[in-house]
């Protein structure tokens, strides 16, 4: 069973795990925590937090997603897709807020895994994860302009697009060169180790040699001393946020956003694994370990957790075999912040803003739009809305209105391939026994309609006007149903008026093939007998229309 509760790491230890195991876990983990050491910090700090939270969430969140989560590659933590969420929580509510907030949401996950709802999250179309993927990352960009240039605003920045694009442009006289320099530095770093040194980690390279940079030649740019005073070398005491009714029902929507985000974006991130190692992750056990993993967070300070798909899919290409390498990075990365801190304070801002500015233009998937733009209108114009929804109105909205656009969509290609055909006096055996021999019957007064597809209520108005066409002079009236895979509750409605008016006009009523479930569905719609008659296939119902006499005389006679 694919969806069991049970999470991986225990499903691992059933397995048998060994020493060469341990060792790749061990290589994966400390390359991961290479990766997540800068972006952790840099999340943080753009989410409106202080940076030792950032790292905090990797630590403690990423642990137990490892240790509790449905998949054997995720690696858990701060996810750039939540910046922009967590800093309008802040904004609103403050840092006990978010923290009330992100366990609420671990609670609404779990509620959610043993519910099993994650394996629904796999039916959200692919150009809304496109669209919405890419709309965060010019949201998240735009946060790093003030950073990446260096600039000195006063008063506090809008959060809404425009306003802030605004806001910044009348600040563009007091740009920083050097805060530039370093940014633009940073990522010229980046681009050349990932075309020459694609297996080393670039991130945090050009974090250290911009800092190491920054420091020698003396520059003046702000850096995590200077705007926060470093980062501490220990860890909180957990403890539980203010628990107060108000502050609850404030939050509320946003732990629901955060809960159907980090259920998105981590179940999206265990199915990047499963493509990358060819296993499957348990998607209901994912959402339990990634509600334990906010939970964590929460009450060690942390901020929202969830499957990352950078930093999942390096611990694949790592060599990882089990959750081991994930909780393995964890513990790294609180190696690091015990021992290594004090060397925080000296990273440049414009440095962790010139590496999110680059993980931001990675984030907008260019081939898979240019793809989908290719492939059909419809795809365009999902991809379109909701990347426009998610920039210029909320997260959350973007979801649904690329959620709904794609379900009309999906609609309308389903209704297309609904096909219904006529044929009367010749009937044709549609079996396997015999596909092209055709069945003659002698009586010539007998309709014949056959519906091919999904028959549902986008197409039931399309297949009503064709059964519509039954007329007094049909002594027989055959409906060939074997070849609808499904059918709902309007498409049996509909059969149920065209049955009522033969029954009427003393039509003998036939159908043929229909799968038990379909014939569940119409039965539960009054289509039975004595009004119709059901055939285990087509070749049976027309056999017999020769042997059996009309039925129906006797009874439009009492009628």
């Amino acid at each position: 069973m694919t969806d069991r509760l049970e999470p991986k790491f225990v499903s691992v230890l059933k397995e048998g795990y060994n020493l060469p195991r341990l060792k790749a876990d061990a290589l994966a983990g400390l390359t991961v925590a290479i990766v997540a050491l800068p972006l952790s910090m840099a999340i943080a700090i753009s989410s409106g937090v202080t940076p030792e939270r950032g790292l905090y969430t990797a630590i403690f969140g990423g642990f137990m997603v490892s240790l509790l989560g449905g998949s054997r590659f995720q690696i858990g933590g701060p996810a750039g897709a939540f910046i922009v969420l967590v800093a309008a929580c802040v904004a609103r509510n403050g840092i006990e807020g978010l923290i009330l907030a992100t366990l609420m949401s671990g609670l609404f996950l779990i509620a959610a895994g043993f519910l099993r709802l994650g394996k629904y999250i796999k039916y959200i179309p692919y150009p809304v994860t496109v669209g919405f993927t890419a709309g965060i990352g010019v949201i998240i960009f735009s946060g790093e302009i003030h950073d990446l240039l260096g600039l000195t605003t006063q008063g506090k920045e809008p959060g809404a697009l425009v306003a802030k694009l605004t806001y910044l442009y009348g600040y563009m006289g007091t740009i920083s060169a050097q805060a530039t320099a370093v940014a633009v530095f940073t990522i010229a770093v980046i681009l050349l180790i990932k075309r020459f040194l694609p297996n080393w980690p670039g991130l945090l390279i050009a974090v250290i040699l911009s800092s190491a940079v920054a420091a020698t030649l003396g520059l003046h740019v702000e850096t995590i001393g200077t705007r926060f005073g470093g980062i501490p070398d220990a860890v909180p005491v957990p403890h539980l946020p203010a628990l107060n009714l108000d502050l609850l029902l404030k939050v509320m929507p946003d732990a629901i956003a955060f809960t159907l985000l980090g259920a998105i974006e981590s179940l999206l991130s265990a199915v990047v694994a499963d493509g990358m190692s060819g296993r499957r992750h348990r998607s209901s056990m994912e959402l339990i370990g990634q509600g334990v993993a906010n939970i964590t967070s929460a009450l060690f300070g942390g901020i929202c957790v969830t499957g990352t798909i950078a930093r999942t899919a390096t611990n694949v290409r790592a060599g990882a075999t089990s959750p081991v390498s994930g909780m393995l990075h964890s513990v790294f990365v609180l190696v690091f912040l015990l021992v290594a801190a004090p060397l925080a304070k000296y990273i440049p801002l414009a440095a962790l803003a010139g590496m999110l500015a680059f993980v931001c233009y990675n984030m907008i998937e260019k081939q898979a739009i240019a793809a989908l733009f290719r492939s059909s209108w419809g795809d365009a114009i999902v991809v379109s809305a909701t990347f426009l929804v998610v920039v210029f109105r909320d997260l959350t909205e973007g979801i649904l209105v690329g959620f709904v656009l794609g379900a009309f969509l999906f609609i309308e290609r389903m209704a297309k391939h609904v096909q219904v055909s006529e044929q009367s006096g010749e009937l044709f055996a549609d079996d396997l026994e015999s596909p092209e021999k055709p069945f003659r019957t002698t009586d010539p007064e007998t309709a014949v309609y056959r519906i091919s597809g999904v028959f549902f209520f986008g197409a039931a108005a399309t297949v009503a006007s064709v059964l519509d066409r039954i007329a007094d002079r049909h002594k027989n009236f055959i409906l060939d149903c074997s070849a609808v895979p499904f059918m709902d509750s309007s498409a049996a409605n509909v059969i149920e008026g065209a049955v009522r008016k033969a029954h009427k006009n003393g039509i003998r009523v036939l159908i043929a093939g229909a799968s038990p479930d379909a014939r569940s569905i119409l039965e539960a719609n009054h289509v039975k007998a004595p009004a119709v008659e059901y055939f285990s296939s087509f070749k049976e119902a027309a056999a017999a229309v020769e042997l059996q006499p009309p039925r129906f005389a006797a009874t439009t006679a009492r009628a």
